[in-house]
């Protein structure tokens, strides 16, 4: 049964069967085409099945509890109908203002219907209301269902990693001496555990794959909201390939993505991810607790920009004439809805001109003015973390590039591009080492439905702010940049939690900005006092104007994280 939702009504259905399996790492080569307005090309997943990723989870637990001591089946899914509330679904970390969109429903502890108990929730794992039971049903296949919307899915097979030279040793079975499909799972099960310090082989290794061979196409079937994949014969999550190839284009409509003009007139698309997050960008699973990296190929023509939640600051490979490549990747596994992508005709913006009353020219907080975290080991699952980098501890200002339509310049050169240094030095002053190793600003077209929304490694911004003077400008950069820490880095484990990152990160734009400005502690003291006051009237129109059911606040999962932050 295909489920209808009204946006203003229903919760976001999260469908992917997370708890049964879980999705370590994207691989994905797409092509932008202005002309249809589609995006396509090939997603390569890798897999886990949830029995590993329980036990790995809980020796994390473990190891974290000993430290603290010491200091459907196949078709549509059915929907389970459950009484919801309004509340925000937010990709990445959003600022909206007028529009009310949906989220995932009150926990449930039953057992049915693909829901989950308490335990689960601790461990890691979750699930979506609407999922149906996924697991082994005897005779019948596995059904792996992935959050899917507005996509037109051309082809699913599954993908011969034993055909990539040199992956063979990571099979520790002598006996696996036929390639089948215990052996092709090994191999995945190898690659995605490997040891942080080699996350440059390893990314190399899930490129390799994700250009091997197919071995079998797997059945599929699409709804609304969801992909549902299986292959005969595999019966349990273990048995299912952990590697699989998808080839799909978004359409037009899809509402994962906009395409649109910039200020400029020059076309160009970007992710806003509400309302449905990334479902309609690739097939996914958008539950927050679903952590995952990612790498990514994308190809446009010569005069577009690609900007991407990336660790790296790409620059564009010429394929052919008119044609460029731009490639980006994380290491630090985040949930599918924080990724983001940006194309379009921008324009890196320089800074040319300074004045002695610019704030970044002001004397720079040293090292020992900040409270920095203890370099040491961190209790979240292995990657390559900035916090145990010590030279990352004393980086007050992150390498940054700022991105804008070219009639934007003059109004980016005034406010923006002096404000982000001493910005991102309170932001150290205050909090200390960066989550992120780099950060890119774009200014995103008119229509873009807020004030600013933060991403790994990626900022997007409103012109609106560009007309505001320093304060407007800085405060809202202060904002984003405080959601590198609360939103992104530490996270809510379903969307219900939306509301404690963006108070943390309300609260720290004002702190950022205060030492940002260097004021002396009375005159801080008196801006936020009245900075609060200010949000305490708005808060009391908004609840004089807004429906009773509306201003009520769902109980959060209290110590949830969907961040990879310790």
């Amino acid at each position: 049964m295909d489920i209808q939702l009204d946006p203003a009504r229903d919760d976001l259905p999260l469908m992917a069967n997370t708890s049964h399996i879980l999705v370590k790492h994207y691989v994905l080569d797409l092509d932008v085409d202005f002309e249809s307005q589609v995006i396509e090309g090939t997603i390569v997943l890798f897999l886990e099945d949830g029995n590993r990723f329980k036990k790995q989870n809980s020796s994390i637990e473990e190891a974290c509890q000993s430290e603290s001591n010491k200091a459907c089946k196949f078709g549509m899914p059915e929907p389970c109908h459950i009484p919801v509330t309004n509340a925000r679904t937010l990709s990445s970390e959003m600022e909206y203002n007028d529009f009310a969109i949906c989220s995932k429903g009150e926990k449930d502890t039953s057992d049915k219907d693909g829901n989950h108990d308490n335990q689960e929730h601790a461990s890691g794992i979750s699930s979506s209301k609407y999922c149906c039971d996924t697991g082994n049903h005897g005779s019948e296949d596995f059904l792996l269902v992935l959050d899917c919307c507005d996509l037109s899915v051309l082809k699913v097979e599954e993908v011969d990693v034993a055909a990539v030279p040199g992956l063979e040793k990571f099979t520790r079975s002598p006996e696996l001496t036929v390639v089948s499909e215990e052996f092709r799972n090994q191999i995945v099960h190898e690659l995605v555990t490997l040891p942080a310090n080699r996350w440059r082989e390893q990314l190399d290794y899930y490129a390799c794959c994700s250009q091997a061979p197919g071995c079998g196409e797997l059945l599929f079937d699409t709804d609304t909201w969801s992909l549902q994949i299986r292959k005969t014969g595999a019966q349990t999550a273990t048995d299912f390939p952990h590697a699989i190839r998808i080839w799909y284009k978004t359409k037009p409509e899809g509402r994962s993505v906009t395409w649109t003009s910039d200020q400029s007139g020059r076309p160009c698309v970007y992710t806003v991810g509400s309302p449905i997050n990334n479902r309609a960008l690739f097939p996914c699973q958008e539950p927050p607790v679903a952590m995952s990296t990612w790498q990514a190929t994308v190809r446009a023509a010569a005069s577009f920009v690609v900007l991407m939640s990336g660790e790296n600051s790409a620059k564009p490979t010429q394929l052919w004439e008119g044609c460029s490549s731009w490639y980006y990747y994380v290491t630090m596994p985040m949930p599918a809805s924080t990724f983001t992508i940006a194309v379009g005709c921008w324009t890196e913006m320089k800074m040319e001109t300074w004045s002695s009353n610019d704030l970044a020219t002001e004397r720079p907080f040293s090292p020992s003015e900040a409270n920095f975290r203890h370099v040491g080991v961190c209790s979240h699952m292995e990657y390559p973390c900035r916090f145990q980098n010590a030279s990352a501890t004393t980086q007050e200002i992150i390498p940054h590039r700022v991105f804008a339509p070219v009639c934007l310049t003059g109004a980016c050169q005034e406010t923006l591009l002096r404000l982000i240094p001493p910005c991102l030095s309170a932001a150290h002053s205050v909090l200390g080492t960066h989550p992120f190793s780099r950060l890119d600003v774009l200014i995103v077209p008119a229509n873009f439905p807020s004030l600013g929304m933060a991403s790994p490694h990626i900022m997007f911004l409103s012109q609106s702010i560009l007309t505001g003077g320093n304060h407007l400008c800085g405060t809202r950069l202060c904002h984003e940049i405080a959601h590198a820490w609360f939103g992104l880095a530490i996270g809510a484990r379903d969307w219900t939690e939306e509301w404690l990152s963006e108070g943390f990160a309300t609260h720290l734009e004002d702190v950022f900005w205060a030492t940002a400005q260097q004021l002396a502690p009375h005159e801080a003291r008196e801006q936020q006092e009245l900075r609060a006051c200010l949000r305490w009237r708005r808060l009391q129109d908004e609840m004089q104007c807004s429906p009773e059911e509306m201003q009520v606040l769902r109980f959060p999962h209290v110590g949830g994280h969907s961040g990879s932050f310790s």
